[in-house]
């Protein structure tokens, strides 16, 4: 986020600079792959076709699980919702939120990069984890409940939008435009899971696999995790920032 945000202004500023700040985000999210994404996207694509139907399925049942257990952790959504506050003071507190958790997901990358490639491997949940607790804070912090299902969904749409190639990202910020006045499903039987954890795993795998190199593992742990988190926070800022202005 290296925009330094107008807090000292007035309301009506800052919301006028939220408005120019949320414009080209938007036009980040919708931009086209390039050459580099293309061809990262080609890679993953021959890596995927290489592995076995029954572990693509293995895996979106795990993920699917894990992400489902958090979603409904007692401890995850007991965040009340904060109202009464302007669009700056939210931003001033979920800027502060993003900052702690980017830390904490910082240092427990580079312990688990430390450790070889079993420790490397117990990042994935811990850091998902942390990424959900985020999202579920930011929520509240925008004045929304955790406790609402299509609340659930908005969560999972942001980190879709966060970790997704630029064709599935564009479908997915397409999906959230006017979110408070449409319907949502009751359940998460129609949810995507296997195309959620695809793109995620497609995102973050090559970025990852340097986490299990020894030597190099801690830093490249460390600074991976700080910009996953970073990158999660701004997008779920700006994705509350649209409902909020629209």
């Amino acid at each position: 986020m290296p925009v330094t945000p107008p807090f000292s202004a007035s309301d009506a500023d800052y919301d006028a600079w939220v408005r120019t700040e949320v414009a080209h985000w938007r036009e980040r999210v919708l931009k086209h792959a390039g050459p580099l994404d293309r061809a990262a996207r080609g890679l993953q694509q021959r890596i995927n076709r290489a592995i076995p139907e029954r572990v693509h399925q293995a895996v979106t049942a795990v993920i699917e699980r894990l992400t489902r257990t958090l979603l409904t952790g007692a401890d995850l959504t007991t965040g009340e919702p904060l109202a009464g506050l302007s669009l700056r003071e939210r931003d001033e507190r979920a800027r502060r939120a993003i900052e702690g958790y980017r830390n904490a997901a910082a240092v427990e990358g580079g312990v688990t990069g430390a450790g070889g490639f079993w420790m490397a491997m117990a990042d994935f949940p811990a850091l998902l984890t942390l990424k959900i607790k985020l999202l579920f804070d930011l929520a509240a912090i925008y004045g929304k409940s955790g406790e609402d299902f299509a609340e659930r969904l908005f969560l999972l749409h942001i980190f879709q939008l966060a970790f997704s190639g630029p064709d599935h990202r564009a479908d997915v910020f397409h999906a959230m435009q006017d979110w408070d006045a449409r319907p949502h499903p009751s359940s998460y039987e129609a949810f995507d899971w296997r195309r959620f954890q695809q793109e995620y795993r497609d995102y973050i795998d090559l970025a990852k696999l340097a986490q299990m190199i020894p030597v190099i593992g801690a830093p490249v742990g460390a600074v991976v995790n700080w910009r996953l988190t970073e990158r999660l926070g701004e997008t779920a800022m700006n994705a509350y920032r649209l409902r909020a202005l629209a």
